[in-house]
């Protein structure tokens, strides 16, 4: 091979200094990285300056000095004017029966697509995946009225139910894409020893697809959780609302007290924020657990 064919092959990121070479592709990642992570902090650091803030001192327009007295008083008076624990407590009701739910029902369709050998299993799985292409919006007429003949508008279950049903396709196409990388000579081993269905889904299956229903888990719990429409539609009950539409009844209700209303912001964003900097990282592995494993 001549010497500019070798010279040619050289990576065209590579530049050789004192004899030593220096990527350039690595510092332009850490810049890129480093302006998507201030642009993602920016705004919670400007909310959490602002809600210890007075009204003179936010609008003053300087945006990131600290404030002059931490105004302690401004999360006092959202967690008791704002009714914070009853919005909080609802939105905990009905994001953990949703998520059970959701994770025993794509848990049990996906082990039956994939484990199964019936001829149908793609079928089901394709009608599934038909369900994420669904509009929540497109719904909400429909199930407004059948909710009413049902009586069961204006209850946690108006809200449960259809949350259940945009969750689970998700959730089925994460689970059944881990599940079908299992090796079917741990199911036919568990078969010989005298095992049956349901003792090879609880004892076999569930254990190993621990990684993805974190993910399912983590996955529903920011969704229903930050979800506005369907609450905001089907309860009309003041003792009934979530925490999502807590807040935007909140800035209604005190819209001249600006730092009160960054306090709730503040006490309404900071459930997901902690479980998604916790729980992150499994998120990722449980996405990609499937593909590494096949």
């Amino acid at each position: 091979m001549s010497r500019t064919a070798i010279t040619a092959t050289k990576p065209a990121a590579t530049v050789r200094t004192g004899g030593s070479r220096f990527s350039v592709a690595k510092p332009l990642i850490y810049i890129v990285l480093g302006i998507l992570l201030v642009t993602q902090l920016y705004p919670l650091l400007w909310l959490f300056l602002y809600s210890f803030k007075t009204n003179d001192e936010i609008l003053s327009g300087s945006f990131f000095s600290l404030p002059s007295v931490w105004q302690i008083e401004n999360y006092s008076a959202a967690i008791e004017s704002g009714n914070y624990w009853r919005y909080l407590g609802n939105s905990l009701f009905v994001t953990s029966i949703t998520m059970a739910s959701v994770i025993v029902l794509a848990a049990l369709a996906a082990f039956a697509i994939t484990r199964f050998r019936w001829k149908y299993g793609q079928l089901v799985l394709l009608l599934f995946l038909l369900g994420m292409m669904i509009p929540l919006q497109s719904t909400l007429l429909p199930l407004m009225i059948i909710f009413k003949n049902m009586d069961i508008l204006n209850t946690h279950l108006s809200l449960i139910l259809p949350y259940i049903a945009f969750q689970t396709p998700i959730s089925v196409f994460i689970l059944s894409g881990f599940m079908k990388a299992i090796p079917h000579e741990i199911e036919e081993s568990a078969i010989i020893d005298g095992a049956g269905v349901f003792r090879i889904f609880r004892g076999i299956i569930l254990p190993i697809s621990v990684p993805p229903i974190v993910t399912v888990c983590i996955l529903t719990f920011i969704n229903i959780w930050n979800e506005y429409i369907l609450a905001a539609t089907f309860i009309s009950s003041e003792k009934l609302k979530t925490l999502p539409f807590g807040v935007n009844s909140f800035v209604s209700q005190y819209s001249v007290n600006y730092g009160a209303i960054g306090a709730f912001l503040v006490l309404g964003a900071l459930p997901v924020i902690v479980v998604y900097f916790l729980l992150s990282e499994r998120i990722t592995k449980g996405m990609v657990a499937g593909a590494v494993k096949g």
